[in-house]
């Protein structure tokens, strides 16, 4: 058990809908000074509830929590009123970090999933559940719908169902629908199952959760070490599967990394990168229309939706990249290294860059730039053999050598302690 906190910050529930708080917090409710809450839920507060304060939840969290831990600390009761259960993609987990578990006490209410499962008749142990409040990407959305055949999704007004179906759908999902649930527990609530196209323009009330199906598992699983052949390629411009093995090993990508895929080719590194860094983000760069139009077409075959095909020659097309952690460099460095130099400048400190070159020239251009620079680097030649029929029996066939460049960028130098 926790030590108990004098004064604790009482976190309140209020069922979604009817915004009723849960049994036993009257007193609580009572006593109140100081009431913190969204305009939506201010306005709703039961009239038990009169504080000498209130606190609307509006912009960014950081100031509104000073203000909960300064009143606490003046010895007033602070209540936060919240939808659902605080606990859940709520309130709670950034009060609790502010002010430490022993002062935070939480009183639950039903969560907004929970009552929509039972509206659609839908056990929810197994939906995976993102939030798209604030965010500029689709990030969450499409990594889950790489593992889970049901996403919930926590809408904003910038993220509703219809922006969520035209994101869908051009990253190329066409095997999803939605079922949108709006007004869940007050006056107007409605169930809506649509497809993509269907939800693409149509109104939707602000408060909505967003439940996305896949229709039909993915042609391909997305795992390490895909056949080749499952790949649409262009000539055999394909890292092969042993090399393309060795070099996410080299490449040692975290979970959440941040990947470039430069010289994406049919994108083979870049979707089984994907797999590595369910919560990063990997990107897959391609010079020539037809080739990128390969990538986007193998990830839909493999449901590697995490991967986000950049078209367009480098490095121009890497200036609106997010830093990467984590650079793979298959082609597209040419005879110079503008590439190269660009994305080992955007790589972030710590972070390591593997490039694949069959040339000698191109082993001794990769070679210099890190010596120039003082990176820690290694070189490793692979060279794979594959069974072949031949007259009844197996021969080797001899794959064109490979060399691997890995390279570390060496962290800032730290400032001498006091």
């Amino acid at each position: 058990m926790f030590d108990k906190c004098p004064n604790p910050v009482h976190v309140i529930g209020l069922r979604p809908g009817a915004l009723t708080p849960p049994p036993g917090v009257e007193d609580i409710l009572a006593r109140a000074q100081v009431l913190v809450a969204g305009r939506r839920l201010l306005d709703a507060a039961p009239r038990r509830c009169q504080p000498e304060r209130s606190i609307p939840v509006a912009g960014p969290l950081s100031p509104i929590l000073d203000e909960i831990a300064r009143e606490r600390a003046a010895g007033k009761a602070v209540v936060v009123l919240a939808d659902g259960d605080p606990l859940f993609f709520g309130l709670g987990k950034r009060l609790i970090e502010a002010l430490g578990a022993p002062c935070v006490v939480v009183h639950p209410n039903l969560c907004t999933l929970q009552m929509a499962a039972a509206r659609v008749g839908l056990p929810w142990h197994d939906v995976r559940v993102v939030s798209l409040h604030g965010r500029s990407d689709f990030t969450p959305l499409f990594a889950a719908l790489a593992r889970f055949e049901r996403i919930a999704v926590f809408t904003d007004p910038e993220h509703g169902p219809a922006v969520i179906a035209q994101a869908l759908l051009e990253r190329g999902v066409v095997d999803a629908q939605l079922i949108v649930l709006e007004n869940l527990g007050g006056a107007g609530e409605t169930a809506r199952r649509l497809r993509l196209e269907e939800a693409w323009d149509l109104p939707f009330s602000d408060l909505n959760l967003v439940l996305v199906e896949r229709t039909a598992p993915p042609e391909i699983p997305l795992m390490l070490g895909i056949p080749d052949h499952y790949y649409f390629h262009e000539k055999g411009l394909i890292t092969k599967l042993a090399v393309r093995a060795a070099g996410l090993a080299m490449l040692g990508v975290m979970p959440d990394s941040v990947v470039w895929d430069l010289g994406a080719g049919c994108g083979s590194v870049a979707i089984e990168a994907s797999h590595l860094a369910p919560e990063g983000r990997v990107f897959a760069v391609e010079r020539e229309p037809r080739r990128a139009a390969m990538i986007r077409e193998n990830v839909r075959r493999i449901g590697a939706w995490l991967v986000e095909t950049v078209q367009g020659e480098m490095p121009e097309s890497l200036v609106e990249l997010p830093d990467p952690d984590r650079v793979f460099i298959g082609g597209g460095l040419g005879e110079n290294t503008r590439a190269l130099a660009h994305a080992c400048r955007k790589l972030k400190p710590g972070g390591r860059v593997v490039v694949h070159a069959i040339l000698l020239d191109t082993l001794m251009r990769v070679k210099e730039y890190f010596q120039t620079h003082n990176w820690n680097f290694g070189v490793t030649q692979l060279q794979a053999s594959t069974a072949d029929r031949l007259a009844g029996d197996f021969r080797l066939r001899a794959q064109n050598p490979v060399f691997i460049i890995w390279a570390d960028k060496p962290a800032p130098p730290q400032p001498p302690l006091p």
